[in-house]
C-alpha cells in the first residue's frame, strides 16, 4: 500500500471509529433520532471517502502491475466487480 494512501486511511478510520461511538452514545442516552441519522449520514460518508482511498490505491499499484504482467482480465474483473457493489449502496 502507497504510505501516503496508508496514513491518511488509518486516520480517516480513526475518525469514523470514534463517530461510530459517538452513534452509539446518542442511541443509548435516546437522543434526538434525526440528530441520530444526521450522524449516520456523516459516519456513511466518511466510509465512502475510506473507500475511494483503498480504490486509488488498488488502481496506482495492483491493477498497474496485474496489466502490466498480461493479468488485464483479472484486473477488469474486480474493477467490474467493485463497480457492481457500489452500485447497489
Amino acid at each position: 500500500m502507497k504510505q501516503n494512501i496508508k496514513k491518511k486511511t488509518i486516520r480517516r478510520l480513526k475518525i469514523l471509529e470514534g463517530q461510530i461511538r459517538g452513534l452509539q452514545h446518542m442511541v443509548e442516552k435516546e437522543e434526538y433520532c434525526v440528530n441520530i441519522l444526521q450522524q449516520s449520514s456523516a459516519a456513511k460518508q466518511a466510509l465512502s471517502s475510506i473507500e475511494d482511498l483503498i480504490l486509488e490505491n488498488h488502481l496506482s499499484t495492483h491493477v498497474i502491475s496485474q496489466i502490466n504482467s498480461g493479468k488485464e482480465a483479472k484486473s477488469t474483473k474486480e474493477i467490474l466487480e467493485i463497480y457492481k457493489l457500489s452500485k447497489k449502496k
